[in-house]
């Protein structure tokens, strides 16, 4: 399984220039590029490396605030683009295929605002003793291409998603709870570990 480094999609986009110059100078410049892998290191935001094509350079370990897909005037914070640091140093990417290319609505965090935009894949966090697998913890990192220009990874939780199939016109308001509880199936008094029956008794030729 993958481990701090993990393949993402190619996305082609543009990547901030000042973020190439230690955010010293280039400001309101950029710079096309292709995402190549992102890293998670727990306690810090999610490390994207690019392809910068014009120079066939690759550039690692910057913050999802650094890229765009078109230029933008007054760009969100890395705080509202990406919640919650890495909780582990092992992810791995999937694209949920019933979400693929869904529309969407972001809750921008800590603010009133909320953006429209496209999903692309996700970024999910895994290993035995960490945050990662306590429920109430756990977050998933869904990368959503903004409406304003840039990206974001979000948890399930700031997001509102649409299909014209399956979401009715007038939405419900979701009254949710997080989940708090560890689920087991193998509990009570039942044991099927010394009966040699193939159904385990199951069917009427086993009585």
């Amino acid at each position: 399984m993958p481990e701090l480094v993990e393949n993402i999609p190619p996305v082609q986009c543009l990547v901030r220039s000042e973020y190439l110059h230690n955010l010293e100078h280039g400001h309101g410049e950029y710079e096309e590029c292709f995402w190549v892998t992102a890293k998670s290191i727990p306690s810090r935001a999610l490390y994207i490396e690019s392809y910068i094509s014009e120079y066939g350079a690759l550039y690692d370990k910057l913050p999802i605030s650094a890229y765009c897909w078109k230029p933008v005037e007054n760009p969100l914070s890395l705080s509202q683009l990406q919640m919650w640091d890495c909780l582990s140093y092992s992810i791995v990417c999937i694209e949920k295929s019933f979400m693929r290319d869904r529309e969407c609505t972001v809750m921008i965090p800590n603010s009133s605002m909320s953006l429209a935009g496209q999903y692309l894949f996700t970024l999910d966090s895994y290993g035995s003793g960490t945050l990662a697998e306590t429920p109430n913890e756990h977050k998933s990192y869904n990368f959503i291409k903004l409406e304003n220009g840039q990206f974001g990874a979000y948890p399930n939780n700031r997001i509102l998603w649409k299909d014209n199939s399956f979401t009715p016109e007038k939405q419900k308001t979701p009254t949710f709870k997080t989940s708090t509880h560890y689920f087991f199936c193998e509990t009570g008094n039942e044991s099927f570990a010394y009966d040699d029956k193939y159904f385990y008794g199951n069917t009427e030729d086993y009585k």
